[in-house]
């Protein structure tokens, strides 16, 4: 039986992931980050709690947390990223510009390909300098 809470796929088959197969799944990672971010934070509450996890993952607000991480990338996750914000998108939602869409779509892309990495940690330290505005906030 696989785990998928803990897959490490090799670099062969990540590569063979399109960029937006591992913004789909990064999509999935940073959503589950900002809920239990939320939760962990006593923001528990029905309505305000599904409308803080709209907001934080509404594609502006997480191309502002993109910017906060880029100078911290590695020359492999620079390369990720790079291959996500050049993924051909059809469609951009009304409440995003499409550099604010594609800057969102990069930072799920490196989500997703980190998540199938194995790399957690690296995950959690890039979502804490993310989240540092937030953080303070509280």
């Amino acid at each position: 039986m696989n785990d998928y809470f803990h897959i490490r796929l090799a670099d062969d088959q990540i590569r063979a992931i399109s960029s937006i197969g591992l913004a789909h799944l990064g999509d999935g990672v940073y959503e589950l980050l900002v809920r239990t971010w939320l939760c962990a934070h006593g923001r528990a509450t029905g309505k305000g709690l599904h409308r803080a996890a709209v907001e934080l993952v509404r594609a502006p607000s997480q191309a502002r947390r993109a910017e906060r991480i880029l100078p911290l990338l590695t020359p492999e996750e620079s390369a990720v990223y790079k291959r996500g914000r050049n993924a051909h998108v059809h469609t951009i939602p009304h409440n995003a510009s499409r550099s604010d869409y594609l800057k969102a779509t990069a930072l799920e892309c490196l989500l997703g390909d980190l998540y199938l990495r194995g790399k957690r940690e690296r995950i959690n330290e890039l979502f804490n300098v993310m989240m540092e505005e937030e953080n303070d906030a509280i």
